[in-house]
């Protein structure tokens, strides 16, 4: 038999192995990828690639719309190793995000996920971990003002150190992206590390130009070939390895922070998060198989600044940018907050329900903007049977909130910027079919401290400025990819209104 096996591999050119290999991974990933019975349709993929190249990653929540005019309201994509199925449609959203919450509840971790994160934090983490982490966070958010004055003050603060700091632009052309993030992200900064920042600290405005970079590098075509053949693109040079290089020094930042706030530590004095966080570690120094160690502290922490930072700056963004080219729906604006609260008054969240044509303006520019148009995904816990299909565990859950922003049986002009969507006789009126934070169980935990940064912020700035283009630039609404939507790089004017 030995001499017969060498006879044979002698036989075997190297050609020869190589083409038997190649057929045998083929074979192996058809047997792999075949759907399963009952499996919601979806277009065919390549071997080990799917539909990979079926998708401009620069632009892929548009081409995936083409796709649901194609296969209807439920249908499947093959993203290398991961089988999504994207859900398209208020009933079956729903359905999906609250009736199927039990089977749905997971997030999927993608290798880029696993390696930065693990499966620590707010945002990805799953199971007990999740429940506990998000859990004990609402309760720290609550005790350091959420749904209080006094974080309604640190706002107002804030807001104000924002106008004077655009305020010395004399109206002259300048890029609004920095101003704003530093300033949204003082919030959230000083909730989770206790201080804020000024526009002038060159290591924060490092950190948030570091935290700009991975959100656009983590949804590139590179980035996602990673999360098909982790094995040999950890080999190789690219942006993936920028974005775990810039991840990298934000979980230092952070480990920092933890330094810091360990060497003058009082048990007794709970100044913000990551004390909370400390003592609430102490209370389980005995116990090995705890949620609550010091690396799910800084994937925590990191997901409230990632969280607390980027969703409402490009937010405001976008609202900015549509007041420059929308004028008219400006000096609406600016007319109510003249009539309801002048010049001299701070806004504040008290006179939100006096201001309904401003509060329409802003749940438009969230619907416009569409900042997160697939939603943050979910993942199948268990074999399930959804709208009559069979959803094996383990599959990816999308939901097509840019289909439902731009639905034409929802909204009278879903294409167009139209404040009156959000108004009835004059009043403000909520509608179903708007869902930017998400719903059911793993909503956006910090869905009331965005609309309420929302409001003063946006109210603050158009209160105290007008927005138009500069001379000679025309602005568009051309966007930049990423985990979010945002505006590409321009400037605005900020006349000071007298």
């Amino acid at each position: 038999m030995g001499s017969l096996a060498a006879a044979l591999w002698a036989m075997l050119s190297p050609r020869t192995l190589l083409l038997g290999t190649v057929v045998f991974l083929l074979f192996a990933d058809f047997l792999k990828r075949r759907r399963p019975k009952n499996y919601p349709p979806g277009p065919w993929g390549l071997p080990f690639f799917g539909n990979f190249f079926h998708v401009d990653f620069e632009k892929s929540h548009l081409d995936i719309q083409l796709f649901v005019k194609k296969y209807g309201n439920l249908f499947s994509l093959e993203l290398g190793n991961i089988s999504a199925v994207l859900i398209t449609g208020l009933p079956l959203i729903k359905e999906a995000l609250i009736h199927m919450d039990q089977n749905f509840g997971n997030r999927p971790v993608t290798p880029i996920r696993e390696r930065i994160f693990k499966k620590n934090g707010l945002i990805m983490s799953n199971d007990q971990v999740w429940k506990e982490q998000r859990r004990f966070t609402l309760t720290a958010l609550r005790n350091f003002g959420l749904g209080k004055k006094s974080l309604e003050e640190r706002i107002q603060e804030e807001a104000y150190h924002l106008t004077e700091a655009i305020k010395e632009e004399n109206g002259q052309p300048f890029d609004p992206h920095f101003k704003i993030n530093n300033a949204v992200s003082n919030i959230i900064c000083s909730i989770t590390f206790g201080k804020r920042f000024e526009y002038q600290d060159g290591q924060f405005q490092e950190l948030l130009k570091l935290l700009d970079e991975v959100i656009h590098l983590e949804t590139s075509k590179t980035c996602q070939l990673y999360n098909i053949f982790p094995w040999i693109m950890k080999l190789l040079p690219g942006p993936h390895q920028t974005l775990f290089s810039h991840w990298q020094k934000l979980k230092l930042f952070v480990s920092h922070m933890i330094e810091k706030h360990r060497r003058d530590w009082n048990p007794a004095e709970t100044r913000d998060f990551i004390d909370a966080y400390l003592k609430e570690m102490s209370k389980h120094t005995d116990n090995p198989t705890s949620s609550f160690h010091e690396e799910n502290l800084i994937c925590s922490a990191l997901d409230l600044f990632f969280a607390g930072t980027e969703t409402t700056s490009t937010t405001l963004r976008w609202a900015l940018l549509y007041m420059a080219l929308y004028p008219e729906i400006q000096e609406k604006v600016q007319a109510e907050i003249d009539r309801v609260i002048g010049q001299g008054q701070q806004p504040s969240t008290a006179v939100r329900e006096s201001m309904p044509y401003t509060n329409a303006v802003i749940h438009e520019v969230q619907r416009m903007g569409n900042i997160i148009p697939l939603n943050v995904p979910r993942e199948v816990t268990v074999d399930s049977t959804f709208a009559g299909y069979h959803l094996p565990k383990g599959t990816m859950i999308l939901t097509n909130l840019m289909a439902l922003h731009r639905d034409p049986t929802e909204w009278a002009t879903p294409d167009t910027f139209n404040p009156e969507h959000f108004l009835e006789n004059g009043q403000f009126k909520k509608r179903e079919a708007f869902m930017p934070f998400s719903i059911g169980k793993r909503a956006c935990l910090g869905e009331q401290l965005a609309r309420s940064e929302l409001f003063i912020f946006f109210t603050s700035l158009v209160q105290k400025f007008t927005f138009r283009p500069p001379d000679n630039e025309k602005l568009s609404l051309k966007f930049r990819m990423g985990v979010t939507i945002s505006p590409v790089s321009h400037r605005l004017c900020a006349i000071p209104r007298v």
